[in-house]
């Protein structure tokens, strides 16, 4: 029997690789939630289409919603029986969300809270609701220190602090409602069809113009480049299936000090790089130079970190992590963005 899953912001980046996985199994429906603003783009679902033939694509229905909205008993109709929900839209720009705030508290709680009570309301046979949150939540990340799951927030911008709100939402409706949710964290994605405003995407740009990229520092040294923990979309799509098989109940939680009963999960790159490796691994892959400057990473906005770093570890303990490595995914972006420069235009 097929199950439904109704995949939020599936126009998105992150969202429409999610799709693209899903539409590899027969035994999946797909339902893509989307409103289509600055992030959403159907020449992303567009193109799995080409890949995937008429056969598959008639497995993908898209919806049209803003989910500052509520989902009304119209709407719930016409979306139907939903086996699991992946919610993936969200206002996910840390610059944009400084000058406006309040947009993102609308995006990202009310939001959420909005889609928590159509699932609450409309699917009682529901069988998971999966949050995508963010790294961002933990705050900048001391040397040697790895954040794990349930580790205390300590949010630097209003982005952060509204998928915080989010989260703690779906925490709540878990505790209150006795609803399925599990909350996930994520770091740097990266991959085909990114936005081109994002720093690879950037400094692909730059170094095929031959102009210097910018890379952010620490200021005391001038010298040591941001770290992250990148992880490839295909990679997130793939930890989520993963997640996806798991039972709600009966497996052991990540550390936890406080009794919680919501499963979290990191979902984390295998290695941790450096921004200025990032920019020479790219420089190395189209066989140009790389310029750059560095500049402190507090300097360009405010609550701008020198450094995120989450623990796969509960991940790997349950049985998952990446397949191939950053060096694998990073040459296969940029040289699928070559062939595909449109991408970098937009």
């Amino acid at each position: 029997m097929k199950k439904t899953i109704l995949v939020t912001g599936g126009a998105g980046f992150i969202g429409h690789h999610m799709i693209r996985r899903l539409l590899k199994h027969e035994q999946y429906n797909i339902i893509s939630m989307d409103r289509l603003d600055f992030s959403g783009n159907l020449n992303r679902l567009h193109e799995l289409s080409q890949e995937f033939g008429t056969d598959a694509m008639s497995r993908l229905r898209v919806i049209y919603h803003d989910l500052r909205a509520e989902i009304n008993p119209q709407l719930a109709a016409q979306i139907g029986p939903v086996d699991t929900i992946i919610h993936m839209a969200a206002g996910s720009h840390v610059t944009r969300s400084i000058e406006n705030p309040m947009l993102f508290v609308q995006d990202n709680v009310v939001g959420t809270c909005n889609l928590l009570d159509y699932a609450r309301r409309y699917l009682p046979n529901l069988e998971k609701f999966i949050n995508f949150g963010t790294d961002e939540v933990f705050g900048s990340a001391p040397e040697g220190v790895e954040y794990k799951e349930y580790d205390r927030y300590n949010s630097r911008s209003p982005y952060s602090a509204t998928k915080a709100g989010a989260e703690e939402l779906c925490v709540a409706y878990e505790n209150t409602f006795g609803m399925p949710i599990y909350c996930t964290h994520t770091m740097n994605v990266f991959g085909e069809r990114q936005l081109p405003e994002k720093f690879i995407g950037i400094a692909m740009r730059k170094i095929l113009a031959g102009e210097p990229v910018s890379i952010h520092c620490d200021e005391e040294t001038g010298t040591r480049s941001g770290l992250r923990h990148w992880v490839h979309a295909a990679d997130v799509a793939d930890a989520t299936m993963f997640i996806m098989d798991l039972p709600h109940r009966g497996f052991p939680l990540a550390d936890d000090f406080g009794g919680a009963t919501c499963p979290k999960f990191n979902i984390v790159g295998q290695q941790e790089v450096s921004n200025f490796d990032v920019a020479q691994k790219i420089a190395d892959i189209l066989g140009k130079e790389l310029k750059y400057t560095m500049v402190g990473y507090d300097t360009q906005r405010p609550g701008h970190d020198f450094r995120y770093a989450l623990s796969g570890e509960y991940m790997k303990r349950l049985g998952w992590e990446p397949k191939y490595s950053f060096d694998t995914r990073i040459d296969q972006m940029v040289t699928w963005t070559l062939k595909n420069d449109r991408w970098l235009k937009l």
